[in-house]
């Protein structure tokens, strides 16, 4: 297993990735103060070019590639975020670049991966699956396989997020972020705890698509049904690297349900004006289930990305709005 990044990495990251990413706000809302009793700030990684937090790690990561890996072209799977993230970083270093998606996935998603240059293979289910046909044409062609989550300078790409928070609200008591593989978690645990160590981070996943949560809550790395509508949450098996560092620095670990993240979406629309998916809802998601715990603290809910197909907005509208 490879070592985690450190803060050094993450601040090399930023320096790194500055010219090709934006310094996202961050924005406190009244109307979510009144909703939860607490001062909101909202982290708006939607607001990135392509829509989510993840291109962060893919350009800190493949630009840290040796010659040889770049020539060997690299391979990724992705139920969508991930993969534009490295298609684009792929695209801007001249890399030739596959990215493997479940089957069904967010068709926008697919689009904007193709539209940035990669080729995309479909294949599976969900992500796992998908996961396990990208390592085995690695193997097969020689590709430099790119892991979602067990690559540790994606996760110092990503801490930059983080990073940025501390700077714009350094007394923050409370960094609530979705978690799928953990990229996004960890990124917050290295960079917030390292800056201030009582800052308290919480994780969100979706409670039909565990894995993570069941790995984290018993020390060992465990599967589980992948069953959520979330996307950006689909895993369904835990990670060694991420495990390690949310196991040694994460304070919490909250499961919303898809009911609870479609609400979220809807509030919000309603509360901050902004389009989020659902893995960038479950941060409010999660607050809302331990509200009298934020009473009174300042807390900033990280919106992950913004990249809902209309779809799943649609039904979000009609079962929660």
């Amino acid at each position: 297993m490879p070592n985690p990044p450190t803060l050094h990495d993450v601040i090399e990251a930023r320096g790194r990735i500055a010219p090709y990413i934006t310094r996202t706000p961050l924005h406190h809302y009244l109307s979510l103060d009144r909703l939860l009793d607490a001062e909101v700030w909202v982290k708006h990684e939607n607001h990135q070019r392509l829509g989510a937090f993840k291109m962060r790690g893919g350009i800190n990561l493949l630009s840290r590639l040796s010659d040889a890996e770049k020539d060997r072209g690299v391979i990724t799977a992705s139920s969508g975020n991930h993969g534009q993230s490295i298609a684009y970083a792929a695209g801007i270093l001249g890399i030739n670049c596959i990215v493997c998606v479940p089957e069904g996935a967010n068709p926008g998603k697919v689009a904007s991966i193709e539209s940035l240059g990669a080729q995309v293979i479909h294949h599976g289910p969900y992500f796992d699956i998908t996961n396990e046909y990208a390592q085995r044409l690695a193997k097969e062609e020689g590709y430099r396989y790119v892991h979602a989550v067990n690559e540790p300078m994606l996760m110092a790409g990503v801490g930059t997020y983080t990073l940025e928070i501390m700077e714009d609200l350094p007394d923050v008591d409370y960094i609530i972020v979705p978690l799928g593989g953990g990229s996004g978690a960890c990124g917050a645990c290295i960079a917030a705890k390292s800056v201030n160590p009582n800052v308290k981070v919480i994780a969100v996943q979706g409670e039909s698509a565990p894995a993570a949560y069941l790995s984290w809550k018993s020390g060992e790395i465990v599967e589980a049904p992948m069953e959520s509508i979330a996307e950006g949450l689909a895993t369904g098996r835990g990670y060694e690297l991420p495990q390690s560092i949310l196991r040694d620095r994460l304070d919490d670990f909250v499961l919303v349900s898809d009911d609870e993240m479609e609400r979220a979406i809807v509030l919000h629309l309603e509360h901050t004006h902004n389009l989020t998916e659902h893995a960038g809802a479950a941060s409010l998601a999660g607050a809302l289930k331990i509200k009298d715990r934020l009473r009174g603290k300042k807390i900033a809910l990280v919106m992950s990305g913004g990249n809902i197909s209309m779809e799943h907005l649609r039904d979000a509208l009609t079962r929660a709005g």
